[in-house]
């Protein structure tokens, strides 16, 4: 099981309507395909989607980071020693997508060869998972008849909405809208991106006190110490950490400061190792944990439903895995299908998808 050679490839694949929220906008999937090869001609795959908005990282700089620094590490090394892997690329520092992407492809290839499915190798606690849908800026009206779709199409009924605008009455106004669209059987929980202040956040959430939310995620800066600390004593519901608990140290961190009371889970991010981590910490402080979305194709997505689905506590909420919909193609040779509101876990060995070399071919940005 030596790794022979680890490929970064650039690929571009257009969305049907551009994802706004506060700390961005995408219109393109600029994602990188990572392989991890194996002398013994096993393949392994994973998607490494940036944001340079969220954590720095560009699409060349990924590709650079791998091509430059992480495959002449690790190319030679055995991939059952991950132990390694991770000490050798975690000598440099940031780069998180690019990690997680070496680290699950990694994890694919070796589930390959031991003849079981990476849920399985994690865990295997349910074969799937309830999905939730991601509905980024738009008027109030548009939102609510975009989530009615979804409903009605794929059975899905908890919505995860994006907030965050000034002023904050129209993201009040969208959420009132979703609910008396949807009633009240379906979940609807916001998220900020940190686009509030504290001061705002309070405010928006004393004015939505009546609409049923789950949970709040991220609606101002974590960096905003005190008044983060305020916002989230005052918060009713689960306050979710996400661009603010990348690693387990910022995990205690925000968990133990008062900066959140719960936590977003992206593989996208911390790749099935340090999802691992930060599972286990989130379960041993007792906190509620949600898997989140990366705006992740069917790959990401793919990755995401297999570690989530393994474990008891991340099968409990509705994932983040539907914002694949929102893409004019992908790159799967058998696409992801939501049915009743449910996501399975691809059958097969690894992480059960593959990869077609024609929409490769089209899409991918290096010739």
């Amino acid at each position: 099981m030596r790794i022979t050679a680890i490929d970064a490839i650039p690929y571009r694949i257009p969305y049907v309507k551009p994802l706004k929220f506060a700390s961005g906008e995408v219109t393109h999937a600029d994602h990188v395909l990572v392989r991890v090869h194996t002398a013994g001609g096993l393949v392994g795959h994973a998607d490494a989607p940036p944001r340079p908005f969220t954590y720095g990282e560009t699409q060349a700089g990924i590709v650079a980071v791998i091509d430059g620094i992480f495959a002449p590490q690790l190319v030679g090394l055995d991939a059952d020693r991950r132990a390694v892997l991770h000490a050798r690329m975690h000598r440099t520092v940031g780069n998180p997508a690019a990690k997680a992407a070496v680290d699950m492809a990694v994890w694919d290839v070796l589930t390959q060869a031991w003849g079981t499915s990476v849920n399985r190798a994690l865990g295997g606690f349910t074969d799937r998972m309830r999905v939730c849908h991601m509905l980024g800026f738009d008027a109030p009206a548009a939102m609510a008849q975009e989530a009615s779709a979804i409903r009605d199409r794929y059975g899905i009924t908890t919505f995860k909405v994006k907030v965050g605008r000034r002023p904050i009455d129209l993201d009040v106004d969208v959420v009132r809208a979703l609910r008396n669209t949807l009633g009240d059987k379906a979940e609807l929980y916001i998220d900020g991106n940190r686009g509030w202040t504290a001061s705002e956040s309070l405010r928006a959430l004393d004015m939505l006190a009546d609409a049923g939310l789950t949970l709040a995620e991220e609606l101002c800066p974590a960096d905003d110490v005190l008044g983060r600390r305020r916002l989230v004593a005052n918060c009713r519901i689960p306050f979710v950490g996400d661009e603010s608990v990348t690693t387990p140290a910022e995990v205690t961190r925000e968990l133990l400061g008062g900066g959140a009371t719960a936590v977003s889970i992206k593989t996208a991010r911390t790749g099935f190792t340090g999802s691992q981590e930060i599972l286990d910490l989130a379960r041993g402080l007792g906190v509620e944990v949600v898997m989140g979305n990366q705006i992740d194709g069917q790959l990401g997505t793919a990755c995401t439903v297999a570690f989530g689905a393994a474990h008891a506590a991340t099968s409990a909420r509705a994932g983040e895995l539907s914002n694949f919909l929102d893409m004019a193609d992908d790159l799967l040779t058998e696409p992801l299908r939501i049915v009743d509101g449910e996501l399975a876990v691809p059958s097969g060995p690894g992480i059960g998808v593959t990869v077609d070399p024609d929409k490769l071919a089209h899409y991918r940005l290096d010739g």
